[in-house]
């Protein structure tokens, strides 16, 4: 099965078909850096992450890219009123959107460009976009795109200008030729912040021309795959469309990705709505990592299909703890097996390959990491179901195992036998079973038993089984 996504672009499912065969450029929208990012930037963050991940899986070489917004107007408010320079502000949050980056699992993108170190790119396309008649400079050394100018605006959040012009949505501005005409060079006249140079004045780049002018740098006219939340695709990512397109004739992105938008509960009613920091409904990342760790987290988003909605709260957390605490004591008891299991018995090798297939043509359509995950649930209750019959040989665990581990490679939600200590409390377990048989040679039953409450007291398990004694997290 060949892999398919859902391009926004055209609302359709589409055989993925790399403009280079065997590369992927993926570029995906991210932070405007003047706070710590929340559990909403987290869910768009894993999202691209595991994408490049089974990418990456499947052969490709992947070049993944991810902007920060470092020159922004919430940014330069808060610099003011903290009186430090703006770039020393956006490079703290950088630091910790790094920290929380790691936190959840997230391997680093390729290329992390700033709209501050990218200013000639942004200057060299503004120039572009007004030579080729698509844009104009106002009296107060602000630069406007023209939008009329762009016969097939809206074809990415299906808006029409008749639609946009009826709905208010237009701002009106005397600087402006158009009220639909959006800036891609803010003239320090507007509100007296010089940052940079340029040919129009002193003043800073737009929101929108950032990307633009990045992607054309780091990729050429055109990427593979343009990532980023759906609250992106109007106005921003049909906006870059129209900078990039006019300036090169050609598609920004072959293939639109978008996550849906994590909610939360509205005040005083049952409505949801998008979490985010203007509204003050948002639940920082390093808060929440830590009562949960990053596998949970990781499970909590993967398991809901990256397009669709997800409502946040605790007791979904508590359960996505639960549920993936069970994948992690299969892994667990099937890594015992391999070593302590029967020689002789099933070596599962059916019900892996199966368990394999599955997998993969859930990936395969659209990134289905909820059918996946289910994939290897249903492993799971096999083989549990096996090792408690005694018939699952070490051979079979050693495959069942060898699975889980390659699609943990791409989930991230596993670990090893234990989410937060691995081989080390794998070894320190061995240990205090050891000690814990030794001292029930001796009868000291009441030292036997602190052993086993004290453990259970602190989420792990022991279990007498045919084939000795195994521990598993509760």
């Amino acid at each position: 099965m060949a892999l398919t996504i859902h391009n926004n672009l055209t609302n359709r499912k589409e055989e993925f078909v790399p403009l280079v065969p065997g590369k992927v450029s993926m570029y995906v929208c991210g932070v405007t850096v003047y706070d710590d990012i929340h559990m909403g930037h987290a869910r768009s963050m894993i999202v691209f992450d595991t994408i490049a991940r089974y990418l990456r899986h499947l052969g490709y070489e992947v070049t993944f890219a991810t902007n920060f917004t470092d020159v922004d107007d919430k940014i330069l408010i808060r610099a003011a009123a903290e009186g430090i320079d703006p770039l020393e502000l956006s490079a703290r949050y950088i630091e910790e959107y790094f920290k929380d980056a790691e936190s959840l699992g997230i391997g680093r993108a390729d290329i992390y460009p700033k709209a501050s170190e990218s200013i000639d790119d942004i200057i060299a396309m503004v120039r572009d976009i007004i030579g080729k008649g698509h844009g104009y400079a106002a009296d107060d050394g602000s630069v406007y795109f023209s939008v009329r100018s762009m016969p097939d605006y809206g074809k990415l959040s299906n808006r029409r200008i008749e639609d946009l012009e009826s709905s208010g949505r237009t701002e009106a501005d005397a600087n402006k030729r158009d009220p639909l005409d959006f800036a891609v060079w803010k003239g320090a006249e507007a509100d007296g912040l010089c940052i940079w140079e340029s040919p129009w004045g002193c003043g800073r780049p737009g929101w929108h021309i950032e990307c633009s002018a990045m992607i054309r740098r780091h990729f050429g006219d055109t990427v593979d795959i343009h990532g980023g939340g759906n609250d992106l695709i109007f106005p921003h990512h049909e906006n870059e469309i129209l900078q990039s397109e006019a300036v090169t004739g050609k598609p920004l992105a072959n293939y639109w990705i978008h996550n849906g938008m994590l909610q939360v509960k509205g005040v005083g009613n049952s409505m949801e709505e998008k979490m985010s920091k203007s509204l003050g409904n948002f639940f920082r990342v390093k808060d929440v990592a830590e009562r949960y760790d990053s596998r949970t987290i990781r499970f909590y988003f993967l398991n809901t299909h990256y397009s669709s909605p997800l409502v946040y709260g605790e007791d979904m957390l508590a359960a996505a703890q639960a549920a993936v605490r069970r994948l992690w004591n299969n892994h667990a008891e099937l890594k015992a097996c391999m070593r302590d299991g029967p020689e002789e018995g099933d070596d599962a090798q059916g019900l892996v390959d199966e368990a394999r297939t599955r997998f993969a043509e859930a990936m395969d359509d659209d990134f289905n990491t909820r059918a996946a995950i289910e994939a290897l649930f249903q492993l799971a209750r096999a083989t549990n179901r096996m090792m408690g019959e005694h018939a699952l040989s070490r051979a079979g665990a050693a495959a069942a195992v060898g699975l889980l581990e390659e699609a943990d490679a791409v989930l991230g939600i596993l670990g090893d036998a234990d989410a937060d200590g691995g081989e080390d409390i794998g070894a320190v377990m061995d240990i205090l079973i050891g000690l814990r048989r030794e001292l029930r040679s001796r009868k000291l039953y009441d030292l036997t038993d602190r052993i086993r409450d004290e453990l259970a007291a602190a989420g792990y398990a022991l279990e007498d089984t045919a084939d000795g004694v195994r521990w598993k997290r509760i």
